[in-house]
């Protein structure tokens, strides 16, 4: 039996995931409520990811889910709704971003949002990831974590962000470069 795995790592049958699907899709709410436990957990670290603050990714996340429940007819069933929700994720919060002051400031004034960016004391053992990543200008940490973390390609993140292809290569090579040079690797390939 196919089964997949939830964001508390629960085993759920495909069948019951399915029914919950086709349940929502139908009105019901708690159907809804089941779906969102299951999947809430993996959304939210995704969109803290994008936009490296709690607080918005709360809110990005309240959003994704508000989206799913409108866009669930959508979903066909051509891939795993994991998939599927992982997408309108990515898209919800890119569209989040863009609806925030903040991020076209940095948008346009990337070496503005540089300042207070100095290395941690300790060596990069003790320093997470994802500590470097939610420290990136927010640009360059979108493009670094749909590339890096989430596997898109440059075109698809291009069209996702309404930048060119090269903008994307060039913020994930900045994001690189930065993190690297945090960890201490600034002479070193990565």
């Amino acid at each position: 039996m196919a089964v997949a795995k939830t964001s508390h790592d629960n085993i759920v049958p495909l069948p019951q995931i399915n029914h919950l699907i086709e349940a929502s899709r139908q009105g019901d709410r708690k159907a809804f409520h089941e779906l969102y436990k299951m999947h809430v957990g993996r959304v939210y670290a995704l969109c803290l990811r994008l936009t490296g603050q709690q607080a918005m990714a709360e809110e990005a996340t309240q959003e994704v889910f508000i989206q799913v429940w409108k866009k669930l007819g959508n979903y066909r069933g051509e891939s795993q709704f994991k998939t599927w929700l992982h997408s309108v994720a990515s898209n919800v919060t890119i569209s989040y971003l863009r609806s925030q002051k903040s991020f076209w400031q940095n948008l346009f004034n990337l070496e503005d949002s540089e300042a207070d960016m100095s290395p941690e004391q300790g060596s990069c053992d003790e320093v997470d990831l994802e500590q470097y990543v939610s420290r990136l200008p927010e640009r360059a940490r979108i493009v670094f974590v749909l590339h890096a973390l989430e596997g898109y390609r440059h075109e698809e993140i291009a069209d996702m962000m309404n930048i060119a292809v090269g903008s994307s290569k060039a913020q994930f090579h900045r994001a690189k470069q930065l993190i690297k040079s945090w960890m201490g690797y600034a002479d070193e390939e990565v």
